[in-house]
């Protein structure tokens, strides 16, 4: 048995042949129906448009049954801590919750954002943590406070089949939000694209730096790979020359769990850190990424995602089919 938390956990061999497989799903080369007569519980922490369409989708083409499940909307609010004395607003543990949901289902996937309370704790995914320290079947991550690697698994597909298989120079740029977001999105790209090695540059605002531990994994997986990483705090000419920009935006590490603070400190980068069609003329005729939805003419501009160089809804598309590949690996 085998989960899918993370790309980290996987080789570069193994994520290949993932992106293959997703691939002869999209094209109709493979018709395998590996969830036949099975389910597949999804259990929804958070809202969701793509993910939530992507994985029912998938497990019907695949032959089974999604089981649906929101926690304190149609099922009950979940403990997660271990020793909790739950005299509060949790109803059930995650304990007897995930030893009952797997005797129903063969794998389960989980969608639990950041609560960007507390990055030191959240950073340790203790939500999804705790669904795979009790399953006994396969955990699927469907974002977590750190990592979303079915987003990312779509990214570096949309990246193959785009530009072909070498690697190229990839931008990830953070943008200009009114909101703190979780950091999920940026990890996994950030972490596939060197594991896929790519050379990787990353461009943020002062203060916005990925969490640094992440940072070292990403460095030493570029290495690995031939790929390389370079930081910037140039939000020009971190443009130059890149043939894929994937925009983001996240929140700053310090100011986690202080959202007032966050919001001022980026209120200045507004309608500086945009992506528009200055910054992208800069680039190697790049195409435009952004994992979706996006806050049009704040994170970037109609003319850049109206564009032919924008590819986001292929990436969309791409979260289906990945998502195919990677339950048909994971459930036997």
């Amino acid at each position: 048995m085998r989960n899918f938390l993370t790309t980290a956990d996987f080789s570069r061999e193994e994520l290949d042949a993932l992106i293959e497989s997703a691939l002869r799903f999209k094209h109709g080369a493979s018709t395998v129906r590996p969830l036949e007569g099975k389910s597949v519980g999804l259990v929804f922490f958070n809202p969701s448009l793509r993910t939530r369409a992507s994985m029912q989708v998938g497990i019907y083409e695949l032959g089974g049954n999604a089981v649906t499940l929101e926690p304190g909307g149609t099922s009950w609010t979940l403990e997660h801590r271990d020793g909790a004395v739950m005299d509060a607003d949790k109803t059930e543990h995650l304990s007897e919750f995930v030893r009952v949901l797997e005797r129903y289902v063969a794998a389960i996937g989980v969608r639990t954002f950041a609560h960007l309370k507390n990055w030191g704790e959240e950073r340790l995914d203790p939500v999804l943590g705790a669904f795979a320290r009790y399953a006994s079947k396969p955990v699927l991550n469907l974002e977590s406070a750190m990592h979303h690697p079915c987003q990312a698994m779509a990214d570096m597909m949309t990246i193959r089949e785009t530009l072909g298989e070498k690697k190229k120079k990839v931008l990830l740029t953070w943008a200009y939000h009114p909101k703190a977001l979780p950091m999920a999105v940026p990890n996994s790209f950030a972490l596939a694209a060197a594991q896929f090695g790519h050379d990787l540059r990353i461009a943020n605002p002062a203060g916005y730096d990925l969490d640094s531990e992440l940072k070292t994994d990403i460095e030493r997986f570029a290495t690995a790979h031939g790929g390389s990483v370079e930081l910037t705090n140039d939000v020009n000419s971190a443009f130059d020359g890149v043939e894929v920009v994937y925009a983001k935006s996240w929140g700053s590490s310090r100011h986690y769990g202080n959202t007032d603070a966050d919001i001022a400190e980026r209120e200045p980068y507004r309608g500086n850190w945009i992506v528009d069609e200055a910054k992208m003329a800069r680039t190697n005729d790049a195409i435009f990424m952004h994992c979706l939805p996006v806050r049009r003419n704040v994170i970037v501009t109609d003319g850049v995602i109206d564009s032919d160089r924008s590819v986001v809804i292929d990436e969309a598309e791409n979260r289906l089919h990945v998502q195919k590949a990677i339950m048909a690996s994971l459930v036997k």
